[in-house]
């Protein structure tokens, strides 16, 4: 990624714990003349021998939706952005209109045009597209030139602005797991979408010898990502066939948000040119792990960047649940803030799941007996808990987070952190006490029970119903526009499962009913 004097900030450092970049925020849609004329000069002067631009903006679905201009026609709409049509809100991943009409893109308004602004800060250069410019877009409405209700960048603005109120930002990580296959979009195609080939074959985790079999796209992928200013931390293989694990390195969570996004699509692009096409999908196989996507958060202070998650020496809790508190170990390393953005990220956590698993297959991946939480669950370094807490002596003190471990690969990035951040800081503001015990032996042995968790939605459309349900935390936090619209998108997904005639289905049945 390019430093550029759009953005004051340092460059973000790779580390498990924190990073010492400041936030960067979204330009706003009015500025001053003046300083929009060195901008244009600025950019004039870094783009001197580039013909054209490549820009794209994410949609509901993760995707980013783009296209590549004339350099003059881009240096010409960096102050009033440029028409950009409202569709990519009014239709689903493969471009079908939604059956219901959204108030943003519709028939009525004729899918007119929102306002696009590129990002002048998340300027990079493709390395595997010779070196081209890209930005990313953020979305704005037309008639009020503000933030569009549902552009997720814009969502996850409005949730960074609240903590910046308080004088915090906050800190992500992103894991993706993801299988690869030989394979290309006509070959899968052909088949039918069925039977893909593995990359590799067998169940091999942590492996140094699988990646060797394809050493070129392996490395590429590491290399070619920071090249575009995606950080990996670490890249592994997981256990199942052809599956790789990259950790994003520690940012704050716009950065991350983009990183995350700009990360699968990298994948992707970078994989076709070597004849392999990897999936993000949630749950490829009936009977093997499927992919998740874990997000890591802290909160800092703006002023001092401390972490504000991490217990001060001497702090002393202020909830009811002083049993487990005092008998379970680890909890002491918990701030006051953590446990109040914990307590709200649970509670408000089944109103958020049509985000933390935004497709029908997500709930394939969120079963019992894998490694996927399926319940309002926390633990002190629990992999079997919706959140997992972690701290020392498992980190430095400075690196104490948690790990949301409901998300699978097919996340929207830029929405499942928005959500958690909005829950986390609605348990924050209102004080709120933790709704369950810590998922651990000691709190059941002492209490002399096992513990009833609260069940996560089941399926997208149970889900999508708990979101738009009426006083719903999603609405509170994430306002009715938004979730309004989300839902329904949801909800049209749920419709086209249910109308769909499967090869399950069409083996069961077709010669014996």
């Amino acid at each position: 990624m390019y430093t550029i004097s759009t953005n004051n900030s340092p460059a973000p450092s790779a580390s498990s714990s924190e990073s010492d970049s400041s936030p960067v925020s979204s330009p706003d849609i009015t500025t001053s003349g003046s300083t929009f004329t060195n901008k244009v000069e600025q950019f004039t002067a870094l783009l001197e021998n580039d013909l054209r631009v490549k820009v794209a903006g994410v949609d509901l679905d993760g995707i980013l939706r783009g296209k590549v201009m004339a350099k003059s026609k881009f240096l010409s709409i960096l102050e009033s952005g440029f028409g950009f049509c409202s569709v990519i809100f009014g239709w689903d991943m493969h471009d079908k209109t939604y059956a219901e009409e959204l108030s943003i893109s519709n028939a009525v308004n004729g899918y007119r045009d929102i306002i696009a602004i590129p990002d002048l800060t998340t300027f990079r250069r493709i390395p595997w597209e010779s070196d081209i410019p890209f930005f990313l877009l953020s979305f704005y409405d037309p008639s009020t030139r503000t933030p569009l209700s549902v552009c997720p960048r814009g969502v996850l603005k409005r949730v960074t602005d609240s903590l910046a109120s308080l004088g915090w930002e906050a800190m992500c990580g992103v894991e993706f797991e993801f299988f690869n296959f030989r394979e290309t979009p006509d070959t899968l195609a052909a088949k039918g979408h069925t039977a893909p080939q593995p990359l590799t074959p067998g169940m091999f985790g942590y492996s140094l010898l699988r990646p060797t079999l394809h050493q070129d796209y392996f490395y590429d992928i590491f290399d070619q990502c920071k090249e575009f200013g995606v950080n990996i931390e670490s890249f592994h293989t997981e256990t199942g066939p052809g599956v790789y694990e990259a950790a994003l390195s520690y940012d704050n969570a716009t950065r991350m948000a983009d990183m995350a996004n700009l990360f699968k699509l990298s994948v992707k692009q970078l994989g076709i040119k070597q004849g392999i096409m990897p999936t993000f999908m949630a749950k490829p196989y009936g009977d093997q792990p499927g992919c998740s996507g874990h997000i890591h958060f802290s909160i800092r202070d703006l002023a001092t960047k401390a972490n504000l998650f991490a217990a001060q020496p001497g702090e002393h809790s202020t909830t009811e649940n002083a049993e487990w508190e005092t008998s379970v170990k680890g909890v002491d390393t918990m701030s006051q803030i953590m446990k109040w953005f914990t307590a709200g990220l649970l509670a408000g956590l089944p109103s958020i799941m049509a985000i933390l698993a935004p497709n029908i297959n997500s709930y394939k991946r969120l079963v019992e007996n894998y490694w996927a939480p399926v319940t309002v669950s926390w633990g002190i370094e629990s992999r079997l808990s919706a959140i997992r807490v972690i701290g020392p002596p498992q980190c430095d003190p400075k690196g104490t987070r948690l790990e949301m471990r409901v998300g699978g690969a097919d996340i929207n990035p830029h929405l499942a952190i928005a959500a958690c951040l909005a829950t986390g800081l609605y348990g924050i503001k209102n004080k709120l006490p933790m709704p369950v015990a810590p998922t651990t032996e000691e709190v059941d042995i002492a209490q002399g029970k096992v513990h009833i968790k609260e069940r996560l939605p089941r399926s997208l459309k149970d889900a999508a119903q708990a979101m738009l349900a009426p006083g719903s935390i999603a609405r509170q936090v994430l306002g009715d526009a938004f979730v309004d619209h989300y839902g329904a998108t949801r909800l049209n997904e749920c419709r086209l499962w249910e109308t769909a005639v499967t090869t399950w289905e069409t083996k069961r049945y077709f010669e014996l009913v």
